[in-house]
């Protein structure tokens, strides 16, 4: 299928991919006047006395705010709110469809931070959590800091922490496949925007030491010249020996690729200079940074992409329904690593040991059940860290 073309048509024909549908009835007088005035004095009252209340008596407990600005829209890159619509609706979509969770996209009209800080700020007394998503790097970790620290809800930045957790996932089976130890291999991710810093901060909350980042100039190491604050921050945590060079110098005796950077950067000979049995998870779209045919002729013993048509997806789609819908479940105030981390080992353990193997090494966002395998690991890690609203 022609999906650019054929989606276009589609998009034309339905004008809007989510819609408001009522929860309650409004045949009668009486049915009126408990949905709406008078008989919503009543709650209103109540929340007025307890703003806590609003969880209970209102969908807030129940809806996530979708924020963006349009400023790192898929592969589109700034493109703008308005362009960014489709995508947020499309988001919306599958946090109703694979968790049952309302979500509301909201494409601010600012690429300034304090501005798109201070609308959510505004506006979160009406969500239960925040869905940060498509806003650019360095700027989309301010945002997130900032809005944390603000918020008694759950902030989440879905570039960073979605993609993260599904790719800690797919490391994890892929290690229990391999039988290497998280403790003695070597990990480069290229790519040190939003995705390659948060999955390097997990990987390493996990357990998993030897990270080197990788940016168009080479490996990141500390002191390097030209490095962002986000960069510093990173450099300060991996790369413990002090590797330099290109990737294709620094790839060089690793087990394992993480790739969240551009097309083709890998080539068939920098596989076979990595150690035996190598993984890769090239994820760049919709062209990987190497084609799972040539990695494997290199060595590779597993490979997963960000793409659909080949196994071993690795998608935040598979991560960001369950997790929102654990957290508000939860009362969560957060989100935190603990929950983080429970997500993906929910995710891996879902796929049964039986049926692992180098083709299928974490589920399909399709396989409804795992939204609610997610939820639940997530409600109690939050739970277990404390970081739920007192009640």
């Amino acid at each position: 299928m022609d999906y650019l073309t054929e989606s276009l048509k589609k998009h034309l024909e339905w004008q809007g991919k989510i819609e408001v549908i009522s929860r309650v009835p409004v045949k009668t007088k009486d049915d009126l006047s408990l949905a709406y005035t008078p008989g919503v004095a009543k709650p209103c009252l109540m929340i007025k006395e307890d703003p806590e209340m609003s969880y209970a008596l209102t969908r807030r407990k129940n809806t996530v705010a979708i924020i963006t600005d349009g400023t790192a829209v898929l592969g589109l890159g700034d493109i703008g709110p308005e362009a960014a619509m489709p995508v947020m609706e499309g988001k919306a979509v599958l946090f109703k469809e694979l968790a049952n969770v309302d979500a509301i996209p909201l494409c601010i009209r600012s690429n300034e931070i304090d501005e798109i800080v201070n609308c959510v700020k505004l506006l979160a007394g009406s969500f239960g959590g925040i869905n940060l998503e498509d806003i650019s790097a360095p700027r989309c970790f301010t945002i997130e800091r900032k809005l944390k620290a603000a918020l008694d809800i759950p902030v989440f930045h879905d570039d960073q922490h979605g993609t993260a957790i599904v790719v800690l996932a797919a490391v994890m089976n892929a290690l229990k496949l391999t039988g290497k130890e998280k403790n003695k291999i070597t990990t480069v991710i290229n790519g040190a925007g939003a995705a390659g810093i948060a999955t390097a901060r997990l990987l390493k909350d996990y357990g998993i030491e030897n990270i080197i980042l990788c940016d168009r100039q080479g490996a990141i190491y500390k002191s390097r010249e030209n490095l962002n604050s986000e960069k510093e921050l990173i450099a300060e945590v991996t790369n413990p020996f002090m590797r330099k060079g290109s990737l294709s110098e620094v790839i060089k005796g690793t087990d394992l690729f993480i790739g969240v950077s551009a097309p083709d950067c890998v080539t068939k000979s920098m596989v076979e200079s990595m150690n035996k049995d190598p993984i890769l998870f090239p994820l760049s779209n919709p062209i990987p940074e190497i084609m799972p045919d040539l990695a494997k002729d290199g060595g590779a013993v597993i490979v997963g992409t960000g793409r659909s048509d080949f196994p071993n997806q690795i998608n935040n789609a598979l991560a960001f329904p369950g997790v929102f819908k654990g957290a508000l479940a939860a009362n969560a105030t957060d989100i935190n690593e603990k929950m983080k981390i429970a997500a993906a080992e929910a995710i891996a353990g879902f796929v049964k040991d039986n049926d692992l193997k180098p083709d299928y090494i974490v589920p399909s966002p399709l396989e409804r059940e795992v939204s609610l395998h997610i939820a639940e690991a997530v409600k109690k890690a939050a739970h277990e860290s404390g970081a739920v609203r007192k009640v």
